[in-house]
């Protein structure tokens, strides 16, 4: 009897593939991202030039981390008056940095009463916080699929499912996550990056200071053509959303010009947690600071990493003085990365004057440097 063809088989799920995120940037995203309790973060201040007005904060560099680089965010405030600058320093004068510190940067807020002012020091002090940091690597995902380099575009309701958002009975969202959408993208398009980089010019060693914007937001569109869009006055003042932008990822090189970047899971998950707080989102912050290592350090024998446990808990804000309390939401991270495949185990090594580090078994099949 001839065998039976199955003309039919049953087709296994195939995994989305990898995608590519610069690796410069990754470098310098977690110095970035550093949050107010950082102690590397400086006050932040208002600063006049001849270039016009800015708000910036730094981000000093431990001389003792080889892996740090310093830098420093800065808003340019463009088109001010003479008078605005002026009330300007009156309303950073409210400013509670030990309130933002301790109680949340809204409470620290609360004294500022021009709500474009007040949401100006809320992007600044939260840049790059792990829900703007997953949009940024979900953007990667897009450029590597949509193929037209550093260009990319998407519906503003496809990302915000993307992040895990409930539709709305009539199939949008709810106002507050529009305005939160919006006001993550322009601060991702405005704040600018100041790095310095080394320069080496015969015997002497200069530096070459660059000026980036993790993303530019070159267009966007509305359906409804009647209805009155603004994007800075969106994100300054109400609660409104574009539905559609084209961006271009500022810091892309990527891979078939430098082959400089890291490879992440085609599946990775940006869903944010119901109810939870993007500072909270230690899983992102760990991911992204150990694709930024494997930039900074060689990988031992192929798939570990080493990294100072007082480094790790800087970088992942579990800087409270209740140890027991940190080492817990650490390994449950821990537990988590590797529930999903990017570490295959963790382990401490006690160093000398007991200070600890922790070795990471990279999983290369769902996160890969190159």
């Amino acid at each position: 009897m001839p065998s039976v063809l199955n003309l039919n088989p049953t087709r296994l799920p195939t995994k989305p593939p990898a995608f590519p995120v610069d690796g410069h940037l990754l470098m310098v995203l977690p110095r970035a991202a550093a949050s107010l309790k950082n102690p590397d973060i400086r006050t932040p201040i208002l600063r006049s030039d001849q270039e016009g007005y800015y708000l910036e904060m730094r981000v000093e560099v431990d001389p003792s981390e080889t892996s740090e680089v310093s830098v420093i965010r800065r808003v340019p405030l463009e088109n001010l008056s003479a008078e605005e600058w002026e009330d300007l320093k009156v309303q950073y004068a409210k400013l509670d940095l030990q309130a933002c510190t301790d109680q949340g940067v809204s409470k620290g807020l609360e004294k500022i009463q021009d709500r474009k002012i007040q949401r100006l020091f809320m992007a600044l002090l939260t840049f790059l916080n792990p829900r703007q940091v997953s949009i940024v690597l979900h953007l990667y995902k897009l450029a590597a699929q949509q193929g037209n380099g550093p260009i990319v575009s998407f519906r503003s309701n496809d990302l915000l499912e993307s992040l895990g958002y409930t539709r709305t009975k009539d199939g949008g969202f709810a106002s507050k996550l529009r305005s939160q959408f919006n006001r993550d993208l322009v601060a991702l398009h405005r704040t600018e990056l100041v790095m310095a980089q080394s320069l080496h010019k015969g015997n002497q060693v200069g530096a070459k200071v660059i000026i980036k914007s993790v993303l530019r937001i070159k267009d966007y569109e509305i359906d409804n053509v009647p209805r009155d869009f603004d994007l800075a006055k969106a994100a300054d003042y109400t609660y409104e959303l574009a539905d559609a932008y084209t961006v271009s990822l500022e810091f892309f090189d990527g891979p078939a010009r430098t082959g400089d970047y890291v490879l992440f899971a085609g599946d990775l998950d940006i869903s944010q947690k119901l109810g939870g707080n993007a500072k909270s989102d230690y899983k992102t912050k760990l991911l992204v600071y150990l694709a930024s290592r494997m930039k900074w350090d060689a990988l031992r024998e192929g798939e570990y990493l080493i990294i100072s446990k007082q480094y790790l808990f800087k970088n992942l804000d579990l800087l409270g003085s209740n140890s027991s309390r940190n080492n817990q939401i650490f390994w449950r991270t821990v537990e988590e990365l590797r529930q999903e495949g990017y570490i295959l185990g963790a382990q401490e090594i006690l160093g000398k004057k007991k200070a600890s580090s922790i070795q990471f078994q990279i999983n290369s099949e769902r996160l890969f440097c190159h």
